[in-house]
């Protein structure tokens, strides 16, 4: 009998070391990839919200990575192709439908109404599925000083009236006359790549362009070479051809040119606008682009978080981005790095972007007048295709003929890639 007790009990004892051996379980390891490296604000809130995800649950750990922007995507393409890419996914708002449509994410899968008060430009959408969100979005406006718009008897526009088309041309003017500046509006020729379609599409837009036909995403043919976006061309062309604004800048004349007083108006983003309060103060003001008969627009969409399609802990990947989709760290990267916070709650949580805050136009401008960059895997093609055509323009080509070269080369690489997935 006692050896039948002494049995049990052995039994039971190695039954406890199993299940303390599962209970006391390693945490999987999630990876996770990130394109900020170097910035050293926004790392250590990012790595704030890791540590605080991995405190608060004992099922995953995030492991990240950083890559230098400059190179970011280039990693992750070669990753994918190699069959190694990470959990989690840094990934910039108009490059996600290419990944995803490339297969390289998976739609997210998060609680029914986490995304109810997201600004538009921060929600990734592809094939009418959510891939991406971020903590921010980011907008551009007219950066200009009251007194001297009220100097030269210039019109203050507003959210709800803009400066028309002829307005804005006319202000430029005007302030090029004074001979108090250099130049009367400094778009930002300094800044290459993502800058032209993010910054200058909207302008065309406003001419009642576009970079494609959004009615099918099948051909750029009478939308980005028409007879709106000519006009469009040639009143760009203009802009460098009367001096008003300045052809070539180094990357220190955009950083200081408007603070400097050299430059009367700049076309900036709120990223950039804390340095130019601190230098002005009350006097400074944050313009909403002009309307030239399309209405006025901006660019919309920054850096998001997306699901890697290939990794084996999806639902730890949603479940991270799900925490960091929290008010309280969509304000502290607003705090800490100027953007716009991608929620109002959040919003209200922060210095700048509550209401009466210094920045708070940014917020409506987000949401009243962001358009997304083309969502289409074509983008990447077509973002390289209007910059080139862009800065021919800017250099004297021929407006129609550098439209017709880019509508050729942004149709050819539809037409070669089966439509990307539109029309069937």
């Amino acid at each position: 009998m006692q050896s039948k007790i002494r049995f049990v009990f052995a039994v039971l004892a190695v039954m406890l070391v199993l299940v303390g051996g599962i209970s006391a379980q390693e945490p999987t390891t999630l990876s996770m990839w990130y394109h900020g490296a170097g910035n050293e604000v926004e790392r250590t809130i990012l790595l704030g919200i890791i540590e605080d995800f991995n405190a608060s649950q004992s099922d995953w750990v995030i492991s990240l990575e950083e890559f230098p922007q400059i190179s970011y995507n280039e990693s992750v393409t070669a990753a994918a192709v190699a069959g190694n890419l990470p959990d989690i996914i840094d990934v910039d708002g108009p490059v996600m439908p290419g990944w995803a449509w490339a297969g390289y994410l998976a739609p997210l899968s998060l609680p029914e109404g986490t995304l109810d008060n997201f600004l538009p430009g921060a929600i990734g959408m592809w094939d009418d599925q959510v891939y991406s969100v971020g903590l921010w979005d980011a907008a551009v406006a007219v950066f200009a000083r009251r007194s001297v718009l009220e100097a030269n008897g210039i019109r203050i526009p507003t959210l709800d009236e803009p400066w028309t088309g002829e307005e804005f041309d006319a202000a430029l003017v005007t302030l090029q006359e004074t001979g108090e500046f250099e130049y009367a509006f400094d778009p930002g020729m300094a800044w290459t790549g993502e800058w032209y379609p993010y910054a200058f599409s909207p302008l065309l837009q406003s001419f009642g362009a576009d970079l494609i036909d959004r009615s099918t995403y099948l051909t750029a043919e009478n939308v980005l070479n028409g007879e709106a976006a000519v006009a469009w061309g040639e009143w760009w062309q203009s802009l460098f051809a009367r001096g008003l604004a300045p052809l070539t800048q180094d990357g220190a004349d955009r950083d200081t040119g408007f603070i400097d007083g050299r430059y009367a108006l700049q076309w900036n983003g709120n990223w950039a606008a804390l340095a130019a309060l601190e230098a002005f103060g009350d006097d400074l003001l944050f313009l909403p682009a002009p309307d030239f008969g399309g209405g006025s627009t901006i660019g919309a969409a920054s850096w998001q978080f997306g699901v890697s399609a290939s990794s084996e802990h999806q639902d730890g990947a949603n479940a991270f981005i799900a925490f960091a989709l929290q008010d309280e760290y969509l304000a502290a990267f607003s705090n800490g790095i100027g953007l716009i916070p991608a929620t109002s709650t959040a919003a209200a949580m922060t210095e700048n972007y509550a209401p009466g805050g210094a920045l708070e136009i940014f917020f409506e401008l987000s949401l009243q007048q962001a358009v997304l960059r083309p969502p289409t895997p074509a983008y990447a093609n077509i973002a390289l295709a209007f910059e080139k055509a862009a800065a021919d323009i800017a250099n004297g080509a021929d407006v129609q003929d550098a439209l017709d070269e880019a509508v050729d080369t942004i149709d050819a690489d539809i037409e070669a890639n089966n439509g990307y997935g539109f029309g069937g």
